[in-house]
């Protein structure tokens, strides 16, 4: 290996040094946002000697990073303990076929002392894992769900279309009205009665409709960590996006990013809780839990016109059942769905018998 290569278990301590010190945010890349580093530091389940992030620098280069969440598992007997969400795992291109990248995971490994969970991983690692010591807990289907053919979709999937962009936006202009005068009429009548609370802040009510509907998550629920989880400091919104200082690994900047969280009243009621990204045309569910059946389908219908009104092309999700009822609610244009597996080592000592691994668990966009 590069004699000047550093590998580095990055603690939270570490991590708020580095922010006062500007240390991985002068370069041309960072790890993360500033601002996601900064939400980093205000999770209540973080202490200053735990691992947040292994990052493999050569003369000031970013060469891997892997993102690490503490957080707790929700057993039996209102017990907890302590794990880490490998939330992504990037080496440079020019070191993907290199032992560097697999140098990074095992150094990630031994600094959590195994106790890794992996909502979900590329497809063309699927080996790599096979030869490692997890265990899948849960296989689910990843949705995202198209009401517009999506250009930019198109275009990044097919690059001989490229020449062809500006016809693809006008007939696409085309689709994404029809498809949302419609799409509006099938809404208008259930969602008249139904208004919006949107919210910054898990407060003590909307915790009170929360609660119940996560007793069974893998993932510990309390009202200060989902107030952090959905918190939309952890983004930056740059408007001049071309001229912002840095890219970075993680996702978390653009000229529209935004969380939205909201509560679904009709009689004065909660009866529904919603959380989404925007982010260019995505929108991205977070939380969606209803807690009458009776209710479900006016949700989605709540969760439809919000789409529109923010001029989404396309959702997001790892909720099966909110896709299908979806796709069997509203015109869409396609749905591409791909298996994922959750994973967690076997040192945890989880099976997919006693596990629910929901989307909003482990969900850090």
């Amino acid at each position: 290996m590069n004699k000047d290569l550093n590998v580095l278990g990055l603690t939270k301590k570490m991590l708020r040094e580095s922010i006062d010190q500007n240390t991985y945010w002068e370069g041309n890349l960072a790890p993360m946002p500033k601002s996601k580093a900064q939400w980093m530091l205000t999770n209540p389940r973080i202490e200053d000697d735990d691992y947040c992030g292994v990052i493999t620098t050569a003369n000031n280069q970013i060469l891997s990073f892997i993102l690490l969440v503490p957080d707790y598992l929700n057993l039996k007997n209102n017990n907890f303990k302590k794990v880490y969400w490998m939330v992504s795992w990037w080496v440079h291109p020019k070191n993907e076929h290199a032992i560097l990248g697999t140098y990074t995971f095992h150094e990630a490994l031994k600094l959590t002392n195994n106790r890794i969970l992996i909502k979900s991983y590329a497809e063309h690692i699927d080996s790599f894992y096979k030869k490692m010591p997890f265990t899948i807990i849960e296989s689910r289907y990843r949705y995202t769900v198209f009401l517009s053919a999506d250009p930019s979709m198109l275009i990044g999937k097919f690059k001989f279309l490229k020449p062809f962009k500006f016809i693809l936006v006008a007939v696409d202009r085309v689709i994404y009205s029809i498809i949302n005068f419609f799409n509006n009429l099938k809404f208008k009548n259930t969602v008249n009665k139904v208004f919006y609370e949107y919210i910054n802040e898990i407060d003590q009510k909307t915790w009170g409709f929360i609660e119940p509907l996560c007793q069974n998550d893998l993932i510990y629920k309390t009202k200060d960590y989902v107030s952090w989880h959905l918190d939309n400091k952890q983004y930056t919104q740059t408007p001049v996006t071309n001229k912002f200082l840095y890219k970075s690994i993680e996702i978390g900047t653009s000229h529209n990013i935004y969380q939205y969280n909201l509560n679904i009243i009709e009689d004065n009621k909660i009866i529904g809780f919603l959380s989404y990204i925007i982010n260019y045309n995505e929108f991205n569910v977070k939380y969606f839990l209803v807690e009458k059946e009776e209710n479900y389908n006016v949700c989605i219908d709540a969760l439809v016109e919000n789409f529109i009104n923010k001029k989404a092309k396309y959702i997001f999700t790892d909720d099966t059942k909110l896709a299908e009822n979806i796709k069997n609610r509203f015109i869409t244009v396609f749905t591409h769905k791909s298996l994922k597996n959750g994973l967690a080592h076997n040192s945890l000592e989880l099976n997919s018998e006693e596990v629910n691994l929901y989307n909003r668990d482990g969900h850090f966009y």
